[in-house]
């Protein structure tokens, strides 16, 4: 069942499901993707937006797990809804859909928050799979703008001239497995994926992850990508 801009809807098992929100500002757009996210048994439309302002506020209301970020919306933009919506609520997942792909978008939108950043001709398993892998903090994005994020990473954070200062910072000592993991994540990889070529469990891959976030003191994946860059550049924060 699909709630409108402003509808309210009542289900008993609404607990039980990934709770999302669609901003989108194309009606046959949002509509047909909350058609089908409907079909899905563990995911539930919770309301729908037609522009930023709109999201916020659905957002404030329903407290949903997931939104569905558009970037060109009228009125306000999904970049500022994102920034909004995550300084109100920090655990609500964003996931950019859009058919904008520049690097200053795709980058403005990891600024704001936003976990996965997805093109809107990506295939419904795609979709699906960054919604339920989103919620157990395993990041999807597009090939092609995960390769846009590692290539601009990596421009903007070239090695500077090496000086005869030793660095006051201590080395990150990582295991070997650690190292496997990191370099797969820097690929772009999910955690399933992962899992397979290094034929581990995903609940192993996960709390590798985790050992890697912590050692680099980094809150995801994309700023873990960017610490292994620099890393294995030879350059310090």
């Amino acid at each position: 069942m699909v709630a409108g801009v402003d509808g309210r809807i009542e289900r008993a098992d609404a607990r039980d499901k990934i709770r999302i929100l669609i901003a989108e500002d194309q009606p046959l757009l949002r509509n047909a993707l909350a058609q089908r996210l409907a079909l899905e048994p563990d995911m539930l439309v919770v309301a729908q937006a037609a522009d930023g302002d709109q999201a916020i506020r659905a957002a404030r209301s329903w407290r949903p797990d997931i939104v569905l970020m558009d970037l060109q919306m009228p009125r306000l933009d999904g970049i500022a809804a994102t920034r909004a919506i995550l300084a109100d609520n920090p655990r609500i997942r964003v996931i950019v859909l859009t058919t904008f792909e520049t690097d200053e978008l795709i980058l403005g939108a990891i600024a704001a928050g936003a976990q996965c950043y997805l093109l809107k001709d990506a295939s419904e398993t795609l979709i699906l799979e960054a919604i339920r892998g989103c919620m157990t903090g395993d990041v999807r994005m597009s090939p092609l703008v995960a390769q846009r994020i590692l290539a601009e990473l990596r421009r903007t954070h070239a090695p500077a001239p090496p000086t005869f200062r030793r660095s006051a910072k201590p080395q990150i000592s990582l295991t070997e497995r650690e190292e496997s993991v990191l370099a797969l994540i820097v690929e772009g990889l999910p955690n399933r994926d992962i899992a397979v070529k290094l034929r581990l469990s995903e609940g192993r891959v996960r709390n590798l992850v985790s050992q890697l976030l912590e050692k680099h003191h980094s809150r995801n994946r994309t700023e873990l990508a960017l610490a292994a860059s620099r890393r294995s550049r030879g350059t310090s924060d």
